[in-house]
């Protein structure tokens, strides 16, 4: 299935029906009175998260949705039928955005979440509703509301307990492929992943999902190269794994590269917890690791794991220092709501 996680929708809700105009007529009943009914109500939109989606591919396809209109009004009392509600079926993790691509409308983030996008028309009164002491025989009924039309964006933010950062090439996607069954393509040569991979990895009897996005490089933030379109990705993670490349030449400048523009992109992402990582450690002699780690430490002013995703050499050790991770952020969130719910007597 081809990954989509942005999406442009037009929608337009349907109208309500008239109201009709009419009057009893019946054999030796002279003087019947109105008896026209309601027009039914329009079709209203809707969009629902929904389980067994990560991408919003479907939408390239087909970005039209009209709900259908509600029916007239007839007589003896009869109200119109209503038109049926559409529903947009989106992944967990879509927000819905306005026509100018700012406006959050919704941020759907558990499964079986809706939210009403177009409300559909009301029904028009029949002239039955117009019936007063003065007036006996109205002839008047209302037209059908009509129903609403707008342009709004759907955009993908998968959610994972784990985002891969890195230069392009730094081994992220063979991590993946090493600790869990997804296959995402891998090759010597950079932005071999051009599309965001998910993979449940599981160490300890305990499962959580590692999302892979494109390498980053200089200027990323600001639209170079691709990070910038799924930087959004890690925004809900709870924690980011940085593989830095032991055999790169400018390690440390790869490291420093990737901080800037998770710092630039949103102050969201540098406030992330994040372990780092030395990758390719299979390329390196004992005394190039130690150095290397040295190294990396002294600028990171944290522990430094090593790892090779190659040989799943240290894996195990990085799972489980994510593991951790993920671990205190769940009990702080869950602190979190505790304190904020409201004291009942």
């Amino acid at each position: 299935m081809k990954f989509l996680d942005l999406a442009k929708v037009y929608i337009r809700s349907g109208g309500g029906g008239g109201g009709c105009v009419s009057f009893r007529r019946e054999k030796y009943i002279e003087y019947g009175g109105p008896d026209g009914g309601d027009g039914g109500n329009g079709g209203s939109v809707w969009a629902e998260a929904v389980d067994g989606l990560n991408t919003l591919i479907d939408f390239r396809y087909q970005q039209h949705f009209f709900a259908k209109s509600g029916q007239p009004g007839r007589g003896q009392q009869r109200t119109g039928a209503s038109g049926d509600d559409i529903v947009l079926r989106v992944a967990v993790g879509t927000e819905i955005l306005d026509e100018d691509q700012e406006t959050v409308i919704a941020d759907l983030t558990e499964v079986g979440q809706r939210v009403l996008l177009a409300k559909g028309g009301n029904g028009g009164f029949g002239n039955l509703h117009f019936k007063s002491s003065t007036n006996q025989a109205p002839r008047r009924a209302n037209p059908g509301q009509e129903g609403v039309e707008r342009t709004i964006w759907l955009r993908l933010k998968l959610i994972a307990d784990v985002g891969l950062l890195g230069m392009p090439n730094a081994g992220k996607s063979t991590f993946l492929a090493a600790t869990s069954n997804a296959r995402p393509k891998i090759a010597d040569y950079p932005f071999t992943t051009l599309h965001p991979n998910l993979g449940v990895v599981g160490v300890d009897g305990v499962e959580f999902v590692v999302a892979d996005i494109p390498g980053l490089i200089e200027g990323a933030s600001e639209g170079r190269g691709l990070g910038d379109l799924f930087l959004g990705h890690v925004e809900r993670c709870a924690v980011l794994l940085h593989l830095v490349d032991g055999t790169s030449g400018t390690l440390l400048e790869d490291y420093a590269t990737i901080v800037r523009e998770i710092q630039n992109y949103a102050e969201i992402l540098a406030e992330k917890p994040r372990v780092t990582v030395l990758n390719k450690i299979d390329s390196l002699d004992a005394e190039e690791r130690t150095f290397l780690k040295e190294e990396l430490e002294a600028v990171t002013g944290h522990p430094v794991l090593l790892m090779s995703g190659a040989s799943t050499e240290g894996t195990v050790d990085v799972l489980r220092a994510l593991r951790r991770e993920i671990d205190e952020d769940r009990l702080r969130y869950q602190i979190t709501d505790e304190e904020d719910e409201a004291w009942q007597p």
